[in-house]
C-alpha cells in the first residue's frame, strides 16, 4: 500500500508546490516510484514527460478520492499531495488521509508564527525550512530565529532546503531534458530526509541540502540546530 505525504500549511507563498515536485523528483532519483498530486485549483496540471515521477490532477473532491484510492492499492509507491495555501479545511482533510505531513516555511517571523500554529494543530507534521538563504550572514540569522522560536519542536524540523533558482524548472509545464546537477542534489537530499522520517532505508549517504557548510561560514553547533532528525530504526519495502 502506498504511503501518502501531504504538503500543506495555512500560509500561502511558502513553496509548497515547488517542494512537492522537488520531493517527488528526489524520490525518483533514489529509485522510489512516486506521484505528485495537484489539488490547488489555481494551478494547471503539469506534464509528466521528463520527470522521475508521475503527475496526477486531483483538483476536485471526487478526483482526489479516486487518486488516493488508486494510490492505496499500489505497493511500494509514495504519493505526494500538493495541498496549496490558505485552505484550512482542506488541510484538515488532507491531514486525515496522510501518513505524514510536511509544512514548508520561509525565514520570516510571520511564516514562523504560522508554522508553529500548524505544528500544534497537526501532530504528524514536520516543518521544512524552504527557500532558505544561502548567504552566510542571512543563513546564520535565519537558523538562529528558528532555534530561538521553534526550539520546542526541534525533533520535527527538517534540514533546510535552500533557495535555488533552478527549482522553478520543476514547476514548468514541461521540464528540460537535462536538469542542473545542484537541483538534482537538492531533490535527493530532501527525499533522503523524508525517507528517514518514514523509516525507509536509503542506501546512499546524505548530502548537505545547501551545499558545503564549511564554505557558508558560521553555523550553529549540532546541539543548537533544531533541524536534526532523531535516529530511529529503519524499514525496507
Amino acid at each position: 500500500m502506498a504511503e501518502i505525504i501531504c504538503v500543506i500549511g495555512n500560509k500561502g507563498g511558502t513553496g509548497k508546490t515547488t517542494l512537492s515536485h522537488m520531493l517527488s523528483q528526489g524520490l525518483g532519483l533514489l529509485g522510489h516510484r512516486s506521484a505528485c498530486v495537484l489539488t490547488d485549483t489555481t494551478r494547471e496540471p503539469l506534464s509528466p514527460e521528463g520527470r522521475r515521477y508521475i503527475t496526477a490532477d486531483a483538483r476536485t473532491r471526487d478526483a482526489l478520492t479516486k487518486v488516493v484510492d488508486k494510490l492505496r492499492t499500489l505497493d511500494e509507491w509514495i504519493g505526494i499531495i500538493d495541498g496549496g495555501g490558505n485552505r484550512t479545511e482542506m488541510d484538515r482533510q488532507l491531514y486525515a488521509l496522510s501518513d505524514i505531513v510536511l509544512l514548508p516555511f520561509r525565514e520570516s517571523h510571520e511564516d514562523i508564527r504560522t508554522v508553529l500554529r500548524d505544528l500544534e494543530m497537526f501532530p504528524r507534521a514536520y516543518a521544512v525550512p524552504a527557500q532558505w538563504p544561502t548567504n552566510a550572514w542571512q543563513r546564520d540569522a535565519a537558523d538562529r530565529s528558528v532555534s530561538q522560536l521553534m526550539g520546542a519542536y526541534r525533533e520535527r524540523i527538517l534540514n533546510p532546503v535552500c533557495a535555488l533558482s533552478a527549482s522553478k524548472l520543476l514547476v514548468h509545464k514541461k521540464v528540460p531534458e537535462q536538469l542542473p546537477t545542484p537541483l538534482a542534489n537538492a531533490c535527493r537530499s530532501l527525499a533522503r530526509q523524508v525517507l528517514e522520517i518514514m523509516e525507509i532505508d536509503c542506501a546512499e549517504p546524505a548530502e548537505a541540502v545547501c551545499g558545503d557548510t564549511d564554505q557558508l561560514g558560521g553555523r550553529l553547533s549540532p546541539a543548537e540546530m533544531p533541524m536534526r532528525l532523531s535516529q530511529a530504526s529503519r524499514r525496507s519495502y
